[in-house]
């Protein structure tokens, strides 16, 4: 019982953890997860349904990884876009569902694609639409050794450079929480710059070591994904049905009461929509690779931005004892940046976000655009019902005037 309730612990308390959490009160690891049919995908269940064209393209990453890449390439009124493409990527335990959710007028896809834009959704490695692998299937160990680097080198490249290459026009790209931390690590090192028109970065992951969440700093310092890994579950699954009893005994240990766990692990989001919440059960949260969740937890323990640590065998892998850090004073002073941050958010904290501003300080002015929400958690940046009015509207004015 003592390690289900530590693997239940760290699966629910890192980003993307969504409203599904209301809706399923269970956690659990497998190595079992089958692709899912394409009649069933997301164009067919949420876009189409709306009366928006959509189409479904693959892309394969260097590393052999097959991606499923969701474009929407008209508004609801069927004209065709005349606004640059825009890449969204989605956060841990997410898809691009997740931007899909709410209705048109309050989801970020629908309302990208209505303003004139041509809008490209990727779902991450390992998630429900992106399982395939030129040579590896999701039973196998190695398909599962990956963490947020590989998807900073492997599939941010790969999705840009497809859309790049199909369209022939530089993109915009919106990301929220390590779906920024993907940005960031290439953009620090001058990649992509070619391909990218701009970058739109939501509840902005860099430095973590702040956080205000005692759930999540309690378990980066013991460190619990390790546990799971070191036991053979390379692949990390968290789903739904007992969590309260499992987590109970946590809440209890922190004296705080389990409420709202969403609340109790992203922040006190003001402004879900709770109406959706059989849509969210349906589709969150996804799978992720045990490794990354260790990967994350380095991050909050150290406060570094670095490669993956592998303790002795640094030296074998990078040739030297301590892993390479990625600096973010690097990123290109001329790059337009629009950045946006909660004062209630627990896991992009509004302190590790200003140790970030403090790396952007250099900056020029008239090429980042800071807003901040006092108001909002980790979750509102993609599901608020105001979000379109407060955020969205903001982030295409910073579009179209880059």
């Amino acid at each position: 019982m003592a390690s289900r309730v530590r693997i239940s612990f760290f699966s629910i308390l890192l980003f993307c953890i969504t409203a599904a959490a209301e809706g399923r009160k269970s956690l659990y690891t497998t190595n079992e997860f089958s692709a899912p049919s394409p009649v069933n995908g997301i164009c067919k269940t949420l876009v189409e349904t709306q009366g928006y064209k959509c189409e479904e393209h693959t892309v394969t990453t260097n590393d052999g990884y097959i991606l499923s890449l969701l474009r929407i390439p008209t508004g609801r009124s069927g004209k065709k876009a005349d606004k640059p493409p825009v890449l969204i990527q989605h956060g841990l335990f997410c898809d691009a569902a997740i931007w899909l959710f709410d209705s048109p007028e309050q989801s970020l896809g629908f309302i990208l694609a209505d303003s004139g834009f041509d809008v490209w959704l990727v779902n991450g490695r390992g998630t429900k639409y992106s399982t395939g692998h030129t040579s590896l299937t999701t039973y196998d160990k190695a398909y599962w050794d990956w963490s947020w680097e590989e998807l900073a080198n492997y599939d941010l490249p790969a999705s840009v450079e497809y859309v790049f290459d199909l369209t022939g026009q530089k993109i915009h790209y919106a990301g929220h929480s390590q779906g920024t931390l993907v940005a960031f690590v290439n953009l620090s090192q001058g990649k992509l710059l070619n391909m990218l028109r701009s970058a739109a970065l939501l509840s902005p992951i860099a430095h973590m070591n702040q956080l205000a969440s005692p759930a999540t700093k309690l378990a980066a310092q013991f460190f619990l994904a390790n546990d799971v890994y070191w036991l053979g579950l390379r692949e990390f699954i968290p789903q739904a049905n007992n969590v309260a009893k499992f987590v109970g005994g946590i809440c209890s240990t922190l004296n705080q009461p389990c409420i709202n766990l969403i609340t109790f692990f992203t922040g006190p989001n003001c402004c879900l929509n709770s109406s959706r919440i059989d849509v969210y059960v349906d589709h969150e949260p996804q799978p992720t690779a045990t490794k990354n969740l260790i990967h994350l937890s380095q991050m909050i323990r150290t406060g570094k931005i670095s490669k993956y640590d592998y303790g002795v065998l640094n030296i074998l892998h990078y040739g030297q004892l301590a892993p390479p850090s990625y600096d973010m004073t690097k990123i290109p002073k001329e790059f337009p940046l629009f950045i946006s941050y909660g004062g209630k958010d627990y896991l992009s904290d509004v302190k590790d976000v200003k140790v970030l501003l403090n790396d952007l300080s250099n900056h020029d002015a008239d090429k980042l655009v800071v807003l901040y929400k006092d108001e909002y958690a980790h979750v509102d940046f993609i599901m608020a019902i105001d979000a379109k009015q407060v955020l969205y509207d903001p982030m295409i004015a910073f579009y179209n005037s880059n």
